[in-house]
């Protein structure tokens, strides 16, 4: 299964932007919710967060693929070990991207990686916590991944708050990463609406929204007020933006 009709690709070096929401949330009613009113507003891709595969298994990413059809599914596993098995599983569910971590194995990612080839789904490796992000972000497209997620931690970035010192900011390196790979990169943790919105001027044009965007943080829920239109916004100036190039 290849949904990718949202990501248009040019002479393999221009994008045009996408929206995706991360539904980082614990019931499939909620996610299937949520999902379609993220779509109403205009989101291109869905995530089956980790949250809601943790407490749902591939039920959820079964339900919004039966739901969603013809829209790409992000599975975000964050695989670690058994990377054949576990994008074949996603892959199976009605996932069209899954996520390997840079941390990972070599061998792990290589098995995910052709797991994807052989399958039909798309590749997004994950730098999560790697001692340096920039030659993680590089490692992971020599290793073949589609996309490279620029990741500040969840743990990590209130960690370091709780403690006193400034929190870290995927947008402190993001221009690093772009500039250092030649896939598609995506920044994701703790952003603010007006810089999820600004990523694809950094020549970043996957938007991915979720904590604390549209989803509460501390709850796993999604967030209160009026978020699909919020979204309906942040879409509209999202792919108002044009070609991005990722040379």
């Amino acid at each position: 299964m290849a949904i990718c009709q949202n990501l248009v690709v040019k002479e393999d070096t221009v994008l045009q932007p996408v929206v995706q929401i991360s539904l980082d949330i614990t019931e499939i009613d909620e996610a299937l919710s949520t999902a379609a009113m993220a779509m109403r507003a205009g989101v291109d891709w869905l995530e089956a967060g980790t949250p809601l595969i943790i407490a749902t298994g591939m039920d959820g990413v079964r339900a919004l693929r039966k739901q969603f059809s013809n829209t790409p599914i992000v599975a975000d596993l964050k695989t670690m070990d058994g990377g054949w098995l576990e994008a074949e599983i996603m892959a199976k569910a009605g996932a069209t991207h899954v996520v390997v971590m840079a941390q990972a194995h070599k061998e792990t990612i290589r098995c995910v990686v052709s797991a994807g080839r052989d399958l039909g789904v798309k590749v997004m490796g994950d730098n999560l916590a790697c001692p340096n992000m920039v030659d993680g972000a590089k490692y992971l497209e020599d290793m073949g991944c589609d996309f490279v997620i620029h990741h500040i931690g969840y743990d990590e970035r209130r960690g370091i708050a709780e403690a006193g010192g400034v929190m870290p900011n995927p947008m402190d390196q993001l221009r690093e990463i772009v500039d250092a790979v030649s896939v598609p990169v995506q920044a994701v943790g703790g952003l603010t609406i007006e810089q999820a919105v600004s990523t694809p001027s950094y020549g970043a044009p996957l938007v991915v929204l979720g904590a604390p965007l549209t989803i509460d943080a501390n709850s796993f829920k999604t967030a209160e007020g009026d978020i699909e239109g919020s979204l309906r916004l942040i879409c509209e100036n999202v792919h108002a933006y044009g070609d991005v190039s990722i040379t």
